[in-house]
């Protein structure tokens, strides 16, 4: 079957080990189903699996994509739900320390078919088309968690967002602005800023820049760069909210504004099947919708892959057949 892979870690140089070529067609075990690919949406993950981190080396060639959305063999439209747990694990799914994402151990959604768990299939809304479903299982499911279950945030109060055009931070916006909050952006560019207001945004600043009061909380996902900007753009008692680190994890702690203020930090790492479920009936009620940044053919992914490399997105990126 088609599908994009990565032949190889490549720490260095990592599109030299994509390959858009041929993978055999996936067995699918008991409890198992398989969804025939619509459509998928290309994150930071899939760069990190390139370079061989999260993943082992006798586990490549390794298909890549986290999530995705398509159709089962009975016809069912769907939306993959990308944390796969240990058999028998109960509560919360992000939670299992056995958990794995797809591409880290089963095979991805860059291809013409994936097979996941039963369980981590849910019901495609019909008004979401296959393009904007399959952003959903990682960027928008990650910032979902990040806003509703982890900040503590109620309408009306300020979020700033740290980077203005990534999927995660696109969809923080566009959630934020729909939910009641003050949205207040960080983007190194003009552009970025733009997209940023475009979609919800109330204010844009530039990063690094002192704002005109220090907000509620902040939402983490560059790192090193913006760390010391999060932590002295806070009330005091205000909390960071992070999920990744694009920039380099090895950030400046400032214990002592952290202590002084009695700052929180949460950690946020995807979401649960249920929260994603949540997520597609919000999108539906609410008509909010995915800024997808490109629309690609999956044969053209080596041009989606550059410019999430290059830092070149304005929105999620999607592989469609």
């Amino acid at each position: 079957m088609f599908a994009v892979y990565a032949q190889e870690p490549n720490a260095d140089s990592p599109l030299d080990s994509l390959v858009v070529g041929e993978r055999p067609e996936p067995e699918v075990p008991d409890g198992w189903v398989r969804v025939r690919v619509k459509a998928a949406s290309l994150n930071m993950h899939d760069l990190w699996t390139l370079r061989g981190v999260g993943i082992k080396p006798e586990q490549f060639p390794m298909i890549l994509g986290c999530d995705g959305a398509g159709i089962l063999d009975d016809g069912s439209e769907v939306v993959i739900h990308s944390v796969i747990n240990a058999p028998g694990w109960q509560g919360d799914d992000t939670l299992d320390p056995k958990r794995t994402l797809l591409t880290e151990k089963h095979q991805g959604t860059f291809a013409d078919q994936v097979v996941v768990p039963a369980r981590n299939v849910v019901p495609k809304p019909e008004a979401l088309s296959f393009a904007e479903a399959a952003t959903m299982g990682t960027a928008w499911l990650t910032a979902y968690r990040m806003l509703f279950v982890k900040s503590g945030l109620r309408p009306g109060q300020t979020m700033l967002v740290q980077g203005a055009s990534g999927g995660v931070s696109t969809a923080l916006v566009q959630l934020g602005r729909a939910a009641g909050f003050r949205v207040w952006v960080t983007g190194r560019t003009e552009e970025k800023r733009a997209l940023a207001t475009s979609l919800g945004a109330h204010q844009a600043f530039e990063s690094g820049a002192r704002l005109p009061e220090r907000v509620d909380a902040v939402f983490e996902t560059v790192g090193k760069a913006t760390w010391s900007h999060s932590v002295k753009s806070l009330k005091p008692g205000g909390i960071i909210v992070v999920s990744g680190s694009t920039s380099g994890p090895d950030a400046h702690a400032e214990l002592q504004r952290v202590f002084f203020l009695q700052l929180r930090v949460a950690g946020s790492t995807m979401g649960t099947r249920d929260e994603l479920t949540d997520l597609l009936a919000y999108l539906d009620l609410t008509g909010v919708r995915p800024q997808i940044g490109a629309e690609l053919t999956f044969p053209e992914a080596q041009k989606g892959f550059q410019a999430m490399l290059d830092g070149d997105t304005a929105g999620k990126i999607v592989f469609t057949h």
